[in-house]
């Protein structure tokens, strides 16, 4: 069992930055790919960055290239997400999750076990 629990969330104006946290509990994290999706009501949750369990490789969303950078820390079970230049179509509640053993750098939801609660970002025009 893995809890993940995110921080960092909030209010910002257009253009500025937010870093988001997301401290996972367990053995296992170090094992795993770690995934930020985010989603807006009414709306699909959406992939927005993952990285590999080494932290060697990640992948991003189109929207969010070259905007948002995603690390982690293994010695602190915490993966991190660093959003500059934020828009205001990035406002959303953000979600970590910790992908299945077997996946390598997964995209979609399905290959993620475990959730976390989501933090909200508003961004203001």
């Amino acid at each position: 069992q893995v809890q993940l629990v995110e921080s960092g969330g909030g209010l910002v104006q257009a253009g500025g930055s937010l870093r988001l946290s997301c401290a996972a509990s367990g053995r296992t994290f170090s094992t795993v790919a770690m995934g930020w999706f985010r989603q807006v009501p009414g709306k699909e949750r959406e992939f927005v960055a993952v990285i590999t369990r080494g932290g060697g490789t990640t992948a991003y969303a189109d929207s969010v290239k070259g905007r948002f950078t995603i690390s982690r820390d293994n010695a602190k079970n915490t993966v991190y997400l660093q959003m500059n230049s934020l828009k205001p179509e990035d406002t959303a509640v953000y979600y970590c999750a910790a992908g299945k053993r077997f996946s390598d750098l997964p995209k979609y939801g399905f290959l993620y076990d475990y959730w976390g609660q989501g933090t909200q970002v508003t961004v203001s025009s």
